[in-house]
């Protein structure tokens, strides 16, 4: 069980993540949507089913967005009225800049007698109006509903840049968060760099350390890998110039991203930091789609290799 895995720190969390469906969809359309997505991700191994809020971040660059922007349905309803038969738990993100403190407290009170998951996600630029912070959303749960699993958002790559990321997962630890999830990860270094300060750093201060989920996002093309580099992920010049110069970019972005997690989980092994996986497809395409389930097979067998599972 997800709550039992995260409460007791436990190593190779797998999760699955996906956007919902447009919400100038009709309801018959998102209950299609909906049906498709069940029957392909039903059979899969995953401790949790991640849905996003997706926000414009039209303003945390001056590049132009390679695929336009489409506002989505919001995630809490996807899952209480499409996805409601599929038992799997669902993490819900909530990005909570645009809250008043009197909606957001609907929200956290709504089904106060079920276990909930969610992972609260701040502004994607400093240029956006709030109305929340983080620290307020994680205080406001805390008092409002206790069954409530927050987790937060982690980005190594920030690491390589402030040296701080291990001190903001201590942070919102404190505020509340008792797991976390990265941005998509191709750069294996700056994840290393952040979990060593993060394991140094609980070894000295007698913190015990949280599951990390890092996350995994096939690339099929180079108009993804735009697309992915707009999003602000991190993508190693040596990696970028192995993908585009391949002759199945697909393909070897999977190699590569089932590497760079053996790695990342076998420093957490070492370290005794909780290591897990998330996987998800930024592109809408049927072949990238169907190249992060299969991944999501392969992290769960690089999982119970190194755990010894079924050994």
């Amino acid at each position: 069980m997800l709550k039992d895995k995260i409460l007791n720190r436990q190593a190779g969390i797998i999760t699955y993540g996906m956007t919902p469906p447009k919400s100038s969809h009709s309801t018959e359309k998102i209950a299609e949507i909906a049906d498709k997505q069940y029957e392909r991700l039903k059979d899969l191994d995953i401790d949790g089913l991640i849905l996003y809020d997706v926000q414009d971040e039209a303003d945390r660059t001056d590049e132009e967005r390679p695929f336009p922007y489409l506002e989505a349905l919001d995630p809490t309803v996807y899952s209480k009225t499409y996805l409601n038969y599929w038992k799997v738990p669902k993490i819900i993100y909530r990005v909570v800049g645009h809250n008043s403190a009197e909606s957001f407290a609907e929200w956290l009170k709504q089904d106060a007698e079920e276990d909930r998951y969610s992972v609260f996600v701040g502004t994607s630029s400093s240029k956006q109006q709030t109305t929340m912070k983080l620290p307020e959303a994680y205080e406001l749960s805390g008092k409002l509903n206790d069954r409530l699993m927050l987790g937060g958002v982690v980005i190594p790559e920030r690491h390589m840049k402030k040296n701080d990321e291990h001190l903001r997962i201590k942070d919102k630890v404190d505020g509340g968060c008792k797991f976390f999830i990265s941005q998509a990860t191709y750069n294996v270094e700056a994840s290393k760099n952040m979990l060593s300060d993060y394991y140094y750093y609980c070894q000295e201060n007698g913190i015990e350390m949280v599951p990390i989920l890092f996350n995994l996002a096939p690339c099929g093309s180079q108009k993804t890998l735009e697309f992915m580099k707009w999003l602000g992920i991190s993508i190693p010049k040596w990696l970028e110039n192995e993908l585009l110069k391949s002759t199945d970019i697909l393909d070897k972005s999977v190699t590569l991203s089932l590497k760079i997690f053996e790695e990342l989980f076998e420093f957490g092994i070492e370290k005794g930091i909780p290591i897990g996986c998330s996987i998800e497809s930024v592109s809408t395409r049927k072949v990238e789609i169907e190249a992060s389930v299969q991944l999501v097979k392969d992290i769960k067998k690089v999982i119970d290799r190194k755990l010894g599972v079924n050994a």
